[in-house]
């Protein structure tokens, strides 16, 4: 997916997949993913989709700040 925010073009194929966290299960309405890339700049970025009933029913893409990111890191991958 791409997406054009504050005029940077952040781009899955393109960027590096730092992690990747999914809750729920395939097909479950409630159920989503959130994966955390980095750019070639430096740039962080959380790609999310989901279910229907998710808190993301529809694919987007959310810039991050470096401190964010490194919380989101902490939470969810250096458990």
């Amino acid at each position: 997916m791409k997406k054009v925010i504050c005029k940077v073009e952040y781009d899955t194929d393109r960027a590096v997949l730092v992690g990747k966290v999914a809750n729920g299960t395939w097909g479950d309405p409630k159920g989503f993913e959130e994966t955390l890339y980095k750019t070639a700049e430096g740039k962080y970025f959380l790609y999310t989709f989901g279910g229907e009933e998710s808190p993301y029913p529809e694919e987007n893409i959310k810039r991050m700040s470096a401190p964010k990111a490194e919380e989101w890191i902490q939470a969810h991958i250096e458990r």
